[in-house]
Formats: structure tokens, C-alpha cells, sequence
């Protein structure tokens, strides 16, 4: 066997690893790269050819875990992409919405290079379209958690919970070959435990091969009790200067556990009664589907369902999923928080809103989730004074926040936790999806608490994993 780590190797985004056994090509995962200078990956060719490709496993539907797929199947992957139904669900809304956000961006593009007298780096045409993205949305099929699925000749794939995002798993591929069976567990994202809505993470009970994720792997998250306090310091402050709060939003999970907290505001009057605009047609979809998969939910948020509460719904809650309604934003009188993706702000809507607030002193932009390396997103919470966006140069005037304590992404501690049932050192452990210090600071853990050998792939290398 030999297992390559094509992406999210060296860096968080693009994840995707080809397993190659005697029988079988398997790719677990196949991600969109967010990093800006990485982007260029997106572009360039696959370094396997799709068609050779027996299956695709996908732990979760984020973009940089699924966001290529459209790609992978238009340069000729004709098998079957294995997921989980609620993961099926939510990346054919955001490999769709990927694909109008790009069409959308290259008219802008052009017209602006046009007016600029330049050319752009890469042509003047979507990385996929809509149609791309429905023929890769066709070749899905869906296996429950827990539940043992064949995916390739000799290479089967069980799904469990991880607690990340609605749906989300950690999967474990197992190969037979000669008689004999080898066990490889993929983390994907690994989420925390507690987080709101969803149930905790399943912790696997052992492996031949490991592969970790270590997005958070040098630090602790501070307290999840901090995180409505926060919210409410930040939304109250900002009602009192008169200004907005724009929260770049990732359409899943992020902005339902965002409508979360703050309706809990709401109802115990810890913060007034604002008008909160829910600008993404994505998070809207998304937060619908919600109410389609309430059996994934924990106990207190089916004990909320039952008194008549939904976890994502209260009064002045707007939903924009047209142009015309985002643009009426601009007019609202008053403090609003307004929610808008793109999550990394790398595309979408929250540009726009941008725009219309950083250069307020009253306004504030606040950050709830990671913010890649070179994303606009990071360079804005680094400090920066001022942002390209649309072609022009913005100063940021804005209050800029974070709350950490909404990662969706487990800490150093809790994926030594979601670890601590795995109690034989398994042959291989490959520290991945991290930048380069969270990843060798993980690394350096396992070894130092669990006696364990890791390795820290970069991107493109390949690993004999024996017969």
C-alpha cells in the first residue's frame, strides 16, 4: 500500500489523500485550497489521473474538504463518492454555491481587469460550474454511521460521528488483501466536545495507520463558557456606538451555531432585540436541512424541539437569499449583526459588507472561526491597515474581534482525548491538516505523552505502507 498527501499537508486547506493498494485507487476527501498562496493548486492538474480513481470517501462537506469534486469528475472520475446522507445533502448545496460564486467572481474579474487595463493569472472562466458541480452531486452514495460499505475492490469504509459539522465522520478504510485485514482511521475534522446541537465525537478504539489532524495542535481553545459573554460584550458595545457587527460566516454549522447563542441572548434579554440579517443563501439552505436531520442533534437540543423551540430560529431574524435583499442591508436603520459568507471572506457577500463597514469606527467585524494563512480574512485580523477588496484599497477604521471559543476544530487537548481509547501505538501516525507549527507541535506531543512515532507529511509526499 502507499498513501500520498496531495493537500492539507504543510498548510489546513485542500485536503485530499490517495490510498493505493494492489486493487484500488482510494482518495479520502478531495478540498478546495483557501490558502491564497495556494490557490494556484486549484488550477493546476491533479497529480493522479481522476479516471484511475476507484472511489472517493468524504468525511464532511466543507469546501476544503469537498470542493474539487466537480473538477475530479469533469477530468474524468467516474466512481462512486461515499459519504454520509447529511454530508451528501450539504455538499451539493456547497459545491453548487461554490461553482455560482465562481461564475459570478470571473464576470467581476474581467470587467474590472477591463477597466484596469491588466490580465489576471489564470483565464477568465469559472475552476467549475453549476453543471459540474450537479454531475459530481450525481455519483454520490450514502452510508449510515457505523455501518461497514464496501468502496473499492479489497477496501471497505465505516463512517463515524465527529462530532465536527452536521453529519461530519471520521472514517475508517479497511484493506484485505492475501488473507489478511489492515485497519487506516482518517480523522477529517475533529470536532469539541460540547459544542452546541451536535453529539459528541466517537472516539476510535485503534488502527494500523493513523492520520490526525492538527489545526489546533499547539494550543487550547479558552473556555466554551466565554462564548456568549463574548457575544454579548461585543454586540452591546456596538449598539451603543451606533455602528453594525459583520460576522464572515461559514454557511455550515458555524452560522447555525452562531443563530444559536445569539437567540439565547435574545431570549434572556442579555442582549436587545437587533435585527440580525442572515446573508447567505448557502447558511439559509443549510440551517433548512437542519430540521431534516434532528435525529443527529445532542439531548438538549432535542429537549429544546420538544418544548417548541428550534435552536436556530427567533424573532427579527431576517433570511436574504436574494441580491436585492443583501443590498437593502445597507439601508438598515439601527445596529444590525449581519452574518455573511464567506467564512475566510474569500468570496461572497460579506465583501460587500465589508466595504460598507470597515472604514466605520462604529462598526465592528468580528471573526468566529480559523482564518487560513493569506486569506483576506487572516490579513485583516493580523492587524493590517488597510485591505484590497473589489480592486480598491479600504482603511480599516472597524473595531476587528475574535472569539476563539467557536472552533468547530478540537484542540491539542481534546485530540488527545479523542485519541486516549486508541491504546496500541499504531504502526504509522501521520500528523496532517495544520500549518506547519501546529502540526510539529502535535507531532512532538504524541511522541512526548504517548510514546508514539509521527511523521509530518508535506504536500506530495508518498509513504510505503508495506504489503
Amino acid at each position: 500500500m502507499k498513501l500520498t498527501f496531495n493537500g492539507a499537508a504543510g498548510n489546513v486547506t485542500g485536503s485530499c489523500y490517495l490510498l493505493e493498494t494492489a486493487r484500488a485507487k482510494v482518495v479520502v476527501d478531495c478540498g478546495l485550497f483557501q490558502e491564497r498562496k495556494l490557490s494556484d493548486r486549484n488550477w493546476g492538474s491533479f497529480p493522479f489521473d481522476p479516471a484511475s480513481v476507484s472511489a472517493v470517501v468524504l468525511t464532511h462537506a466543507h469546501l476544503d474538504h469537498c470542493g474539487l469534486l466537480p473538477k475530479l469528475v469533469r477530468e474524468g472520475f467516474a466512481g462512486k463518492i461515499i459519504c454520509t446522507p447529511a454530508t451528501a445533502e450539504i455538499a451539493g448545496i456547497v459545491m453548487s454555491d461554490s461553482a455560482r460564486i465562481q461564475v459570478e467572481d470571473v464576470k467581476r474579474k474581467q470587467e474590472r481587469h477591463q477597466r484596469e487595463g491588466r490580465v489576471g493569472p489564470h483565464p477568465y472562466e469559472p475552476l467549475y460550474t453549476v453543471q459540474d458541480a450537479e454531475a459530481a452531486i450525481a455519483r454520490f452514495e450514502t452510508a449510515h454511521y457505523g455501518k461497514e460499505t464496501a468502496a473499492a475492490d479489497g477496501v471497505s469504509c465505516e463512517f463515524n460521528d465527529a462530532g465536527h459539522i452536521l453529519g461530519s465522520s471520521w472514517v475508517r478504510l479497511t484493506v484485505r488483501e492475501n488473507g489478511t485485514a489492515r485497519s487506516l482511521v482518517f480523522s477529517g475534522d475533529v470536532g469539541r466536545p460540547g459544542t452546541p446541537i451536535l453529539k459528541d465525537p466517537v472516539k476510535p478504539a485503534g488502527a494500523d495507520v493513523l492520520v490526525v489532524e492538527s489545526t489546533y495542535g499547539n494550543r487550547t481553545h479558552k473556555p466554551e463558557a466565554g462564548v456568549p459573554d463574548s457575544i454579548a460584550r461585543i454586540v452591546n458595545q456596538t449598539v451603543r456606538a451606533g455602528g453594525n457587527v459583520v460576522v464572515p460566516t461559514f454557511a455550515v454549522e458555524r452560522a447555525q451555531e452562531l443563530l444559536f447563542h445569539v437567540g439565547r441572548l435574545r431570549k434572556s434579554e442579555r442582549i436587545p432585540p437587533v435585527t440580525v440579517f442572515l446573508d447567505s443563501p448557502m447558511a439559509i439552505d443549510v440551517t433548512e436541512l437542519f430540521r431534516r436531520h434532528e435525529h443527529l442533534f445532542d439531548e438538549e437540543t432535542k429537549g429544546m424541539l420538544r418544548r417548541g423551540e428550534h435552536p436556530c430560529s427567533f424573532p427579527n431574524l431576517r433570511m436574504c437569499r436574494s441580491a436585492d435583499e443583501s443590498k437593502a442591508i445597507k439601508a438598515h436603520k439601527g445596529t444590525a449583526l449581519i452574518l455573511a459568507g464567506s467564512g475566510m471572506c474569500t468570496g461572497g457577500r460579506v465583501k460587500h459588507h465589508l466595504v460598507a463597514n470597515l472604514e466605520r469606527r462604529d462598526s465592528t467585524i468580528l471573526f468566529v472561526g480559523y482564518q487560513a494563512s493569506g486569506t483576506l480574512g487572516r490579513i485583516i485580523l493580523e492587524g493590517a491597515e488597510k485591505v484590497r477588496i473589489f480592486g480598491e484599497e479600504r482603511e480599516i477604521a472597524a473595531r476587528v474581534e475574535k472569539v476563539n471559543g467557536f472552533s468547530a476544530h478540537a484542540d491539542r487537548e481534546e485530540l488527545l482525548d479523542w485519541l486516549s481509547e486508541v491504546k496500541t501505538a499504531p504502526g504509522r501516525v501521520f500528523v496532517a491538516h495544520g500549518e506547519p507549527e501546529a502540526s510539529k507541535a502535535f507531532a512532538s506531543e504524541l511522541k512526548r505523552r504517548k510514546a508514539w512515532k509521527p511523521e509530518v507529511p508535506g504536500i506530495g509526499d508518498s509513504f510505503e505502507l508495506g504489503a
